[in-house]
């Protein structure tokens, strides 16, 4: 485990209850506190501790961001977690995932559920605290350490030969999605065992939300309420992967139907049997603009909700409307190369298969 931690905190204000939550997180443990971010911080182990004011303002987060975003592979190496707590009860998740994109983009890896964010009433952590026993503050500062002790502990699975599922709800012939996945495939097939599946045929129920119990024993099965494709094809190839590709057109900003509705069902294999050992890439082509913010729900659903880890520059982002223009994109080839080599790279730690 390192033995020092680097804690980002931009801004000129925090609440008493921000540095009381700090205190508590960076107990008995080194740190080095930075309040804004004046060069490369390569193979540190991070805490981006945001502090909000009234409308989700912080007056040192945009420079934070902008360094982050014109300075690629200044956080190489590093392993990240985020902490925001704010006095109203919205903006703080939409920070933090604002916050990991940037940093992942910048070389930055995260742990499964690396954001603890705490709003105004704290009734976001109500579930959290009755678990515990305890009040919503003292469950506050307990997820606030275990997230600083998920960061500094986690060191990224590798595989010889890793098992890759790529998930997509596209079709073949016209989209540029998979298109682009197809080129990648042929990159990895040599290195990787790769299953693809495809969520199209309108069988794919949305969760309804079953109650805690039903789901979790169900999900104890590798089972699902409502069945279907999810748990015939989805659970055993997801229970399997090592690494996770979604495929993601962007529809209207978002993920595609049939995409949103298989990660919402993830929820009762989730109960089960966490994600910590798998990770996350995706692949995200916009007709016209937006893929960041795809890749934002990604990050929400898939590394904050359901524990996949996310590895520095998870995502390939790509615009592209006509079908068959992505592939003739100016330089695709050699991103295509990167990303590729990237997904083995995470997944292997350089070993050959």
């Amino acid at each position: 485990m390192p033995d020092i931690l680097t804690v980002l905190c931009p801004g000129d204000t925090a609440s008493q209850r921000f540095a009381l939550t700090l205190e508590a997180a960076l107990r008995g443990r080194r740190a080095q506190l930075l309040t804004r971010l004046e060069g490369p911080l390569k193979n540190r182990r991070l805490l981006f501790a945001v502090p909000l004011e009234a409308g989700g303002a912080n007056s040192g987060l945009g420079p934070l961001l902008a360094f982050l975003r014109t300075h690629p592979g200044c956080l190489a190496g590093c392993v990240g977690g985020v902490l925001v707590d704010g006095p109203e009860e919205l903006y703080t998740k939409s920070t933090g995932r604002e916050i990991v994109l940037a940093a992942c983009l910048a070389g930055c890896t995260f742990p499964g559920r690396p954001l603890v964010e705490a709003t105004g009433s704290l009734q976001n952590l109500t579930v959290q605290a009755r678990n515990a026993g305890c009040s919503p503050e003292e469950a506050l500062r307990l997820a606030a350490a275990g997230v600083v002790e998920r960061l500094l502990d986690f060191s990224p699975p590798r595989r010889r030969r890793p098992r890759l599922l790529a998930l997509h709800a596209s079709s073949h012939a016209t989209s540029n999605t998979l298109a682009l996945w197809s080129r990648c495939r042929k990159r990895l097939e040599a290195a990787c065992d790769i299953t693809e599946i495809g969520l199209r045929n309108g069988t794919l129920v949305d969760c309804a939300g079953c109650p805690y119990t039903a789901c979790l024993h169900f999900g104890e099965q590798g089972d699902c309420f409502y069945g279907g494709v999810m748990v015939q094809e989805v659970y055993p190839a997801i229970r399997a992967a090592d690494g996770v590709v979604l495929l993601c057109p962007n529809y209207n900003d978002a993920l595609p139907a049939n995409l949103t509705a298989a990660v919402n069902r993830l929820t009762a294999l989730y109960r089960a049997a966490p994600f910590a050992r798998t990770a996350v890439f995706a692949i995200v082509v916009s007709g016209y603009s937006g893929g960041d913010i795809v890749a934002s729900q990604v990050i929400s659903a898939m590394n904050m909700n359901k524990g996949f880890w996310l590895p520095p520059e998870f995502c390939m982002l790509e615009t592209a409307n006509d079908a068959g223009t992505a592939a003739a994109l100016p330089g695709i080839d050699g991103r295509l190369e990167r990303f590729s080599r990237n997904i083995l790279k995470q997944l292997t730690g350089g070993a050959s298969a």
